[in-house]
């Protein structure tokens, strides 16, 4: 390499230096505004939506529950924020979480400027077991939630609407159940989760007309009423054709 080569190298490193310099400047000019994940764990429990809520370690909100929720670190990114948080509030590991909406009020938090980035989940809850319990964590019906910290019984609100349009969109729910289940414990859980009470013959052929319901030949057992038919959901063929399908509406 030619002397005139090595200048020329040492140059364009001093120039980029200057210019990330000068970057670097910009940005520590600009506002310190914390960023916070706050993760919404719904539940569904014996025909009841319910949602994941801690005591406050707060003095000023003690006596109130919050969502499960923390700043995320200054090297961490917001998805992988939200799986620590859960993580270290829960000891659950194997729970899908979706980020929904930001919210960024100026003073919805009371020590300042704090803008939180909210992440959802739904399941089973007898299939994801509590391993941590600190702070009094436990599940709450959804509908009597209340006495809430912050501003967190309105992000419980909004993501609450979320998960009532997702339930029309896509077969989420159907993770909730059994692999065999019967037509009655469907209608359950759609009503349970969108607070609704459907039409029985209505909610059937609504079904039926999608195919995407297997007949098994099974009946259900020891129950207290008619034994039902247990059907299976075609994963498979809703994958297949999930781009033409639109939802379903009651």
């Amino acid at each position: 390499m030619s002397s005139a080569e090595v200048i020329s190298g040492v140059k364009k490193q001093a120039d980029t230096n200057y210019a990330l310099e000068q970057v670097q400047q910009l940005v520590e000019t600009y506002p310190r505004v914390p960023i916070t994940v706050d993760c919404v764990i719904f539940g569904f429990d014996n025909n009841e939506l319910k949602v994941l809520l801690i005591r406050s370690d707060l003095k000023m909100f003690e006596g109130k529950w919050t969502l499960l929720g923390d700043f995320a670190h200054d090297d961490e990114e917001l998805d992988d924020a939200a799986y620590r948080v859960l993580r270290e509030r829960t000891g659950m590991e194997d729970v899908y979480l979706e980020q929904v909406r930001t919210f960024s009020k100026p003073h919805r938090h009371p020590g300042g400027r704090v803008i939180t980035v909210t992440y959802c989940s739904l399941l089973n809850t007898e299939h994801h077991a509590l391993r941590i319990l600190d702070n009094e964590l436990h599940w709450h019906t959804v509908k009597t939630a209340c006495n809430m910290a912050f501003d967190h019984k309105e992000i419980l609100d909004v993501c609450y609407k979320w998960l009532q349009k997702r339930m029309l969109e896509h077969p989420l729910g159907l993770n909730l159940l059994p692999e065999k289940f019967s037509l009655r414990e469907l209608q359950n859980l759609y009503e349970a989760i969108l607070d609704i009470k459907l039409d029985r013959r209505n909610f059937r052929k609504k079904f039926f007309s999608m195919d995407f319901l297997i007949d098994t030949g099974e009946y259900e057992d020891d129950v207290h009423h008619r034994p039902g038919r247990l059907y299976r959901f075609d994963f498979d063929k809703y994958q297949q054709n999930k781009k033409k399908w639109t939802g379903i509406e009651f």
